[in-house]
């Protein structure tokens, strides 16, 4: 299998690279993707309102952000926390595709590069989301970071050089087309509008959203020695942010399949992957390492030794 359990997936090389020398530069594909959808959403979506496109837009999205994005996309994908068969790997990698966000390689590369900044002493407010929350949201919508001295990304051959994967790389924004076919047979332009249009557009500011909060100071337990960004665990969004709110667990154990880590912590993305393996689907599940191979973190909990 192309999945290494609990070795750290190290697929960036910044020896020659500075986080913080560089600047935002409108990406110009990003801009109007992202714009069209926007204004589109903005103009026919209250024109098609329906309460059966609203429901489908509700349910399309949490199924696929769920399914797609974070089972698929993150767990999966990107920190490789289990195995599965091509098949479904391929099927979660799809469903990802449908969210809206980028390919395959390219969510590899923003969610790569933006760690690799994060862990390093300091780095751009790009990275770190420092800047007001609607600045960042434009430069996350309508920007991408032009280096001055890149790190350099590998990705995976068996991933790099799948010929199902480079497809969808290369097609990821047409693949809307088939499910907005779909839609329009089953519910006209209403389904279509708020299947497609507002359903993208609203996963991909959600997901920035929440990226943005998850990286800002906040509670929880973990310290990433090192690194300039500290993540968040933001309560109560559990269920609404498939678990993905509970980022300060998962800085502390990216290869780890469950993120909501403590009693409370509901963990969306978790149970699915828990149902998945119960059906003997996946197998080789990340769980947080030992105790003993924690000496990257600080434990804001752990007691103080007596003077």
């Amino acid at each position: 299998g192309w999945l290494t359990m609990m070795k750290p997936v190290l697929r960036i090389d910044g020896r020659d690279a500075n986080p913080c020398e560089g600047r935002p530069v409108i990406d110009w594909p990003k801009a109007i993707w992202n714009g069209s959808l926007l204004a589109v959403s903005v103009v026919a979506g209250p024109i098609f309102f329906s309460w059966s496109a609203f429901a489908l837009f509700l349910v399309l999205t949490y199924v696929t952000l769920l399914i797609g994005h974070s089972v698929g996309m993150h767990r999966m994908l990107i920190h490789r926390t289990f195995q599965c068969s091509k098949p479904l790997e391929r099927l979660l990698i799809y469903v990802g595709v449908l969210v809206g966000v980028a390919g395959p390689f390219g969510i590899i590369r923003v969610h790569d590069m933006r760690d690799w900044a994060q862990r390093q002493p300091v780095c751009h407010d790009f990275f770190a989301h420092t800047r007001g929350f609607w600045r960042d949201l434009s430069w996350q919508l309508f920007y991408r970071f032009d280096f001055h001295r890149a790190p350099t990304l590998t990705i995976e051959p068996n991933i790099a050089n799948d010929p199902f994967y480079r497809f969808l790389e290369a097609s990821w924004r047409w693949q809307q087309l088939p499910l907005a076919v779909g839609l329009f047979l089953i519910g006209g332009w209403p389904w279509v509008v708020w299947g497609v249009a507002v359903r993208v557009i609203v996963s991909t500011a959600g997901h920035w959203t929440i990226t943005y909060f998850c990286h800002n100071p906040g509670p929880g337990r973990w310290d990433v020695k090192g690194a300039y960004v500290q993540a968040t665990n933001l309560s109560g969004l559990g269920l609404l942010t498939y678990g993905e709110c509970w980022h300060n667990n998962h800085h502390a154990f990216p290869e780890s399949a469950q993120i909501g880590l403590d009693a409370g912590q509901l963990d969306p993305g978790w149970i699915v992957i828990r149902s998945l393996e119960r059906a003997r689907l996946i197998w080789n599940v990340g769980r947080p390492r030992e105790e003993g191979l924690r000496d990257d973190l600080h434990d804001r909990n752990a007691r103080e030794p007596s003077q």
